[in-house]
């Protein structure tokens, strides 16, 4: 038996047990930035090397952004922050011009973590979903590690799954399935007895503050807890079509082998390009 993920329960109910009674009135709002390294490969026998540089920027751009997570002690609504910059980025390469979208901002994703639901709205070629499935929880392991985040400690977790993905190079007439490997860090303070976290991540004693996913990570910048002047207001999306997560994966895929029939190229024609996407 892993001892591990025993231990982290038990952590987790023994702290949690005496703040049970003042934890029931916790709701807040954490204010996150994101920030990614990005690797990009470009043909620089086709563009120039000032035009891949802005490529790149724009793509940057549109990766970076800032989140809000608002959250009571069972459910929580993500959410990107209203900006100027949400507009779609265009980036011509002089043979095919690619449009970047960033999922947009009023797009909202909601947890229940006392029922292990979640509700989330999303987009696939100007189409309109509504995914609404059970949470799957993380095999969180504690390490024992601690840092200072603005006025919180903080301590580390971390969990790694392996995942079924799908790739597609031009050149290829069918899709290649490949299992790959996510590693994520987190770390969350006890400070803050909810067990909530950015995007889809939640189950540790404490809200996370940072977090660290293949090359991606989010920072908590800001907190308000219980704030009288704008109460948290917790609200589950309803824009789209209703789906399974594993129907909209199914949608996925299929909107991805329509790309794949649109683009197909022979290598040396200037449009090499290649798609992955991860269930």
């Amino acid at each position: 038996m892993n001892a591990k993920p025993f231990l982290l329960a038990f952590l987790f109910f023994l702290f949690l047990a005496p703040l049970h009674s003042t934890a029931q009135g916790i709701t807040g709002r954490a204010y996150y930035r994101s920030s990614s390294q990005i690797s990009i490969s470009m043909d620089s026998t086709q563009m120039g090397s000032e035009q891949i540089a802005e490529i790149k920027a724009q793509l940057k751009k549109q990766m970076d952004k800032d989140y809000i997570l608002s959250f009571t002690q069972t459910e929580s609504n993500w959410k990107e922050s209203e900006s100027l910059g949400g507009a779609p980025t265009m980036a011509s390469s002089g043979v095919r011009t690619m449009v970047i979208t960033g999922g947009g901002s009023d797009r909202m994703l909601y947890k229940n973590i006392a029922d292990q639901s979640f509700v989330q709205e999303q987009e696939i070629m100007g189409k309109e979903y509504l995914i609404k499935d059970r949470l799957e929880p993380a095999e969180w392991e504690l390490t024992g590690e601690s840092k200072q985040i603005g006025d919180y400690t903080a301590q580390k977790a971390t969990f790694s799954r392996i995942i079924d993905s799908q790739r597609f190079s031009t050149g290829m007439t069918e899709m290649e399935n490949v299992k790959d490997t996510i590693q994520v860090t987190a770390w969350f303070t006890p400070e803050i007895p909810v067990s909530h976290g950015p995007e889809n991540y939640f189950g540790l004693p404490g809200l996370i503050l940072e977090l660290h996913h293949q090359g991606r990570v989010l920072i908590c910048e800001r907190i308000e807890l219980n704030p009288a002047a704008n109460p948290v207001k917790i609200e589950q999306p309803k824009k789209g079509k209703l789906v399974s997560r594993a129907e909209f994966r199914e949608i996925e895929a299929e909107r991805l082998k329509q790309m794949m029939n649109q683009y197909q190229g022979k290598p040396g024609e200037g449009n090499q390009f290649t798609i992955k996407i991860g269930n």
